[in-house]
């Protein structure tokens, strides 16, 4: 079967990461089915080095993926870098989170079995949320992450909705009233909505199109019983003012913006303004 892609690079030169100073040199890399893309950081000058994301035209498996990964690498030569800090992100809807307090490390398969399709020689994981006493049991790429232990030796990894929630309810603050937060990125949605530092819920949906997206939305409101004209939708990933899923949600919500995440910790080398990294990918930094 013939792949095809959507490339939207950064471009950088393979000079700029020989002649920087390696001990430095931080690798993040996201990883779906859908698409990845990757980030190497400069941890000591705050600079980002290279980052390049790829998007597939049809979802792949994951040994595909895996070898999507290599030729990527290939092409920047990441393989030829020394890293002194790999994090890889699993991006996919096989989670459940899971209140701290219940949550037994011996019964991970029973926590995904309701609400994902898993098989019995999955590998599972999952990733603490301190700052919400809540676990994340999912299930990542086991294939990629032998593959990028083999290359780079041990990494951290983690699952994109971790990721998402911590950053999302440290943004938020205090704020008493509820918001509604939802990411897009490569024909999926996260929706999280957060009310006073708390979690009221987090959910990845799969879409094809604009009517899909927008019944996940008002159906995810009316069951919480949020009232669309008071409730604050913030958009941000893969969306503008302006573009057609943008205004679907006008339609229906009275109180919508574009969220812009800030990390002024980083300045992108060689990036416009339309240029961005994604969302978890940049917080990975």
């Amino acid at each position: 079967m013939e792949i095809g892609h959507l490339y939207m690079t950064n471009e950088t030169t393979n000079s700029v990461l020989e002649n920087s100073k390696s001990e430095y040199h931080k690798l993040s890399i996201q990883v779906s089915l859908n698409g990845l893309s990757f980030c190497v950081s400069d941890t000591l000058s705050n600079t980002i080095l290279a980052s390049e994301r790829m998007v597939f035209e049809n979802e792949l498996t994951p040994y595909a993926v895996q070898k999507e990964i290599k030729q990527l690498f290939e092409k920047n030569r990441i393989r030829d870098v020394k890293f002194s800090e790999v994090v890889a992100i699993h991006r996919n809807n096989l989670f459940s989170l899971v209140p701290r307090a219940l949550f037994n490390e011996n019964e991970l398969a029973n926590y995904l079995k309701f609400n994902a399709k898993i098989l019995a020689n999955d590998h599972l994981e999952y990733d603490e949320i301190k700052n919400l006493d809540m676990v994340n049991v999912y299930v990542p790429f086991m294939n990629i992450n032998n593959y990028i232990y083999d290359l780079f030796g041990e990494f951290e990894f983690m699952h994109h909705g971790t990721i998402m929630i911590q950053t999302l309810t440290n943004h938020h603050g205090n704020q008493n009233e509820p918001i509604c937060y939802v990411h897009l990125i490569e024909g999926h949605m996260d929706i999280a909505v957060i009310s006073n530092k708390k979690l009221i819920l987090y959910n990845n949906f799969s879409f094809a199109t604009k009517e899909d997206f927008i019944y996940y939305l008002l159906f995810t409101l009316e069951q919480l019983k949020l009232d669309t004209e008071t409730t604050k939708l913030k958009l941000f990933g893969s969306i503008e003012e302006g573009d057609d899923l943008y205004n679907m949600c006008h339609q229906y919500i009275r109180d919508i913006s574009i969220f812009v995440p800030s990390n002024t910790s980083f300045h992108h080398f060689g990036g416009s303004d339309k240029e961005t990294i994604d969302f978890t990918l940049l917080n990975t930094l």
